[in-house]
């Protein structure tokens, strides 16, 4: 041993260790397997203490053999990895793929108006990759299953037969014996197409393209004084084609077929302000709302004052609805009174208190679905849904299908109204008098008049925007203010949220269209860089149909024309703005034919 000390080697090996103890580095004693080093899996250089130094020298005198200088040498390992791909099922990968996306959190998606066909695009694509990643199989072999157990007592004796107990049999995995399809000319054998026949099918098939919609107004307007207020309602039209607008203390008319225009009223002598206008359903009669609290009905084709409520309420009115002969009015006092224009009185017959705040939004519900028009007159018994308070006549009530009023606030909340009287129904499991509690957002009545039916507190700003959905009965679209940007649905038969849209932007007024399934809303203030928008949005899948842009304020009023198909826009940029946003309505009257022998009965 002390040759091999003294030997050349050995000193060489000395001297490695006193360079590596000079040098302060850290060192691993590295195993020995048989009596060699082996070369450890950390490439960097090791550093040994003092203790260890001299243990090491001790094991390598100790060793059955000399070491080997390659051994000190530093061995550098690859970071390449190549994985091992096991044949897996591509079916099952196919089906167990996550659809849910990213689970990190992100921005607010506020839907555009390219998602319709972003999404037409997407459904198209995952059914073709679902045709072409997992194909019909007819022939794939069914689950063997387990015969029904027999009774030992109805099996008849018999003589056992030898028969093998182990007996192998390879399944027949195979299709069955193949036919002469190769002489069928459609076979995808011959197909020149990289995808399958059904895919090809529906790539090849017609889809249906977005309505088009003009994306530039067909005449606009000059409105000096139209008031940038968020809680006013200065733009209305008729169902005999007149627009009335309120600027500044005057009131004016637009006829649509020849572009007359004519002054109703002026209220700059009695320095009042108009803030409000609503048309009757059916008629020639315009009310006026003043922002010292004033009511005025006017008669437009003669352009005179029928009657006037002075004061009508103690603030500003704000908002205006109709319901055939009542007026409901709301105001900055924070109540909704209601009147019988045929009365001469001029106390309301009815007050509703339900908001804490002004009342910036009123709406009764109107259209086919919603039938407020006729709702209201003689030969309704004021005993069965009828309103028998002081100021109406004999024999005058509100119609059952037509008595449903919203309201929406500045302290957030959505009542329904019911002027019949009437409770609650039965059927839905709620009792008068009861809270129901659902997110805690409803509240129960306990009188069908002075106390709403149900309050919905779902929005964090302003409602000034109602609109009832005309095509299905009881269905209630209410659009919430700058810090809350949402569209929200309500079913006001079983008091739910039916579904909420998120439109990133101040929701200033909503209109259902009469033609086709499809709701307008004008926005104000946006955390998104469009701005002042118009939009038109399909219902129930709330896909985006078309974005209008021009006004350089926010989009306060709304309204639309009789027919249906014409919305107009006004803007605190003092312009109106007409635009042909829907189709024209379809005929509804029905052709005869001459295969149609049903009409020869008599």
């Amino acid at each position: 041993m002390s040759a091999l000390k003294n030997s050349p080697f050995g000193k060489r090996l000395r001297a490695f260790h006193s360079e590596t103890d000079d040098d302060g580095a850290q060192r691993r004693i590295k195993p020995r397997i048989f009596g060699l080093n082996t070369p450890s899996l950390d490439s960097r250089p090791t550093v040994a203490t003092p203790a260890t130094t001299t243990a090491t020298t001790a094991t390598t005198s100790d060793s059955t053999g000399p070491d080997s200088p390659l051994d000190s040498r530093p061995t550098n390992y690859g970071d390449r990895f190549v994985p091992t791909r096991d044949t897996g099922d591509m079916r099952t990968s196919y089906h167990l793929m996550d659809d849910s996306g990213p689970c990190t959190p992100s921005k607010r998606i506020i839907p555009s108006e390219s998602d319709a066909l972003k999404e037409q695009a997407n459904a198209i694509f995952t059914s073709i990759l679902h045709t072409e990643v997992t194909p019909p199989s007819p022939n794939r072999p069914t689950s063997p299953s387990r015969p029904p157990p027999v009774p030992a007592s109805s099996i008849p004796p018999s003589t056992p037969t030898r028969r093998r107990i182990f007996h192998y049999t390879s399944p027949s995995s195979g299709p069955p014996t193949p036919t002469r399809r190769l002489d069928t000319p459609t076979d995808e054998a011959y197909s020149m197409s990289p995808v399958r026949a059904s895919s090809r099918q529906l790539l090849e098939s017609p889809r249906r393209q977005p309505r088009a919609v003009c994306k530039t107004p067909y005449r606009v307007l000059d409105a000096p004084d139209l008031a940038d207020d968020f809680y006013l309602n200065l733009v209305d039209w008729s169902t005999t084609n007149i627009l009335g607008v309120g600027l500044g203390a005057c009131v004016y008319l637009w006829t649509a077929h020849n572009a007359a225009v004519a002054k109703l009223c002026d209220l700059s002598n009695v320095g009042d302000t108009v803030s409000s206008v609503a048309w009757v359903q059916k008629g020639t009669i315009l009310a006026v709302g003043t922002l010292s609290g004033r009511l005025h009905i006017y008669d437009a084709p003669s352009l005179s004052l029928i009657r006037s409520y002075n004061p009508a309420h103690s603030q500003r009115i704000g908002a205006l609805s109709w319901n055939a002969h009542v007026l409901s009015s709301g105001s900055r006092d924070r109540m909704v009174h209601h009147r019988d224009v045929r009365d001469p009185g001029t106390r309301p017959f009815r007050r509703c208190t339900g908001h804490k705040q002004e009342v910036c939004g009123l709406r009764w519900s109107t259209g086919s679905g919603n039938t407020a028009g006729g709702g209201i007159g003689a030969g309704a018994s004021s005993g069965d849904g009828g309103v028998g308070g002081g100021g109406l006549g004999s024999g005058f009530g509100v119609h059952t299908a037509g008595a449903m009023l919203a309201s929406g606030g500045n302290d957030n909340k959505v009542c329904i109204w019911d002027l019949r009287g009437s409770r609650r129904s039965s059927s839905i499991g709620i009792s008068a008098g009861t809270t129901r509690a659902r997110s805690g957002s409803i509240s129960a009545s306990e009188d069908g008049g002075d106390v709403p039916l149900w309050k919905f507190h779902e929005h964090t700003a302003a409602v000034k925007a109602l609109a009832w959905d005309p095509h299905v009965s009881g269905v209630l679209a209410s659009g919430g203010g700058t810090q809350d940007k949402h569209i929200r649905f309500w079913n006001t038969y079983n008091g739910s949220m039916l579904n909420q849209l998120d439109t990133g932007s101040q929701v200033c007024n909503l209109i259902w269209s009469l033609t086709s399934h499809e709701l307008v809303s004008t926005h104000g203030f946006s955390s998104t860089t469009a701005q002042n928008q118009i939009c038109i949005w399909r219902y129930p899948s709330l896909s985006m149909v078309a974005a209008l842009t021009g006004h350089t304020h926010r989009v306060l009023y709304l309204a639309m024309s009789p027919e249906g198909e014409t919305i107009v826009t006004g803007a605190g940029d003092e312009t109106l703005r007409f635009w042909n946003a829907f189709p024209r309505k379809e005929n509804g009257e029905r052709k005869e034919s001459r295969l149609d022998w049903a009409r020869l009965i008599r």
